[in-house]
């Protein structure tokens, strides 16, 4: 059995990217299903405030944000890459960063948080599901400007002529295989396509809906339930080792000082803890929690705030 545990929900686009990458790479992984929205204990549990999803459990070592993860699965399964050959690094990375940051929230998810989307995706639920919905959500943007409809819109139309483009002449973005920027720019729109009221946007352009549907049919793998009672004590049986690397110091922050990672752009809810990593692309603090044990939580450095507990 893989010791990959991912924590989820169906219908998280961020999930989904993750979901897709173990399918592509054949990893068996443990599936524990998380609520939406707060409160989640067993998450706090593990992530010390961290509320994002999905993350990802290894033993005691609990990896945040999308972008780590896919680090930490290529470097443990490193085949087939997420980077193919005579793609440069770098493309692949910038192309990724932008899906999921300019792609998802200026196009997707914008385009899609309007009333007729909502009323689809809640048409099964109690209005006061809705609520805590839109409530949950408005507490992690904290008050954050949303970009309306239209704008997103006309922004999506634009950004689908770009990924259209991109596959004028290539079943797939940067090459002939998936590479980390196609999983990263599937999620957004596999998000749009669920939404059937607004799904039309996406054939606007010729060669999206034919991409996704490969990248559909790489498909989630192998995936076994866990409870997320029985994550938790995987974590508070499995001890991590923190691994000798190279320290990148940006902040005059020693080893085991007192800190909070906080992320930059929406969600900020800090998880305080020891400083045991900082590398030049990964911080991740120590932290004890009475159901769990001693965890390591992982960060990218691209994102997240590190910052000094005042004594």
């Amino acid at each position: 059995m893989s010791n990959i545990i991912l924590h989820h929900y169906p219908t998280s686009p961020f999930s989904e990217k993750v979901r897709l990458i173990l399918g592509y790479k054949a990893i068996p992984w443990q599936s524990v299903m998380i609520p939406r929205i707060m409160p989640k204990p067993d998450v706090v549990a593990l992530t010390g405030g961290y509320r994002r999803t999905p993350f990802m459990q290894i033993g005691a070592d609990i990896y945040c944000d999308t972008a780590l993860m896919c680090d930490e699965l290529e470097r443990r399964f490193p085949s087939p890459s997420l980077y193919p050959a005579g793609v440069p690094c770098g493309l692949v990375d910038t192309v990724a960063q932008w899906a999921d940051t300019t792609l998802f929230w200026q196009g997707a998810i914008g385009y899609a948080f309007q009333p007729k989307s909502l009323a689809f995706m809640f048409a099964d639920a109690p209005p006061e599901a809705t609520k805590a919905f839109a409530a949950d959500r408005a507490a992690m943007r904290a008050g954050a400007p949303r970009i309306g409809p239209a704008e997103s819109a006309g922004a999506l139309k634009v950004f689908l002529q770009r990924v259209d483009s991109m596959l004028e002449t290539q079943p797939h973005l940067l090459s002939s295989t998936p590479s980390l920027a196609d999983f990263s720019a599937y999620h957004p729109l596999w998000f749009v396509r669920r939404i059937e009221p607004i799904a039309a946007i996406l054939a606007t352009v010729k060669n999206v809906l034919p991409w996704m549907d490969r990248m559909a049919a790489i498909g989630h793998g192998t995936a076994t339930k866990l409870s997320s009672a029985e994550a938790i004590a995987l974590a508070e049986s499995t001890p991590t080792r923190v691994a000798d690397l190279p320290w990148h110091d940006e902040h005059g922050i020693a080893a085991d000082t007192a800190v909070t990672i906080t992320p930059l752009d929406y969600a900020f809810d800090a998880v305080a803890g020891e400083l045991v990593i900082a590398t030049a692309n990964e911080l991740a603090i120590k932290r004890t929690d009475e159901r769990a044990g001693e965890v390591i939580v992982h960060f990218p450095r691209v994102g997240y705030k590190l910052e000094r507990v005042a004594a």
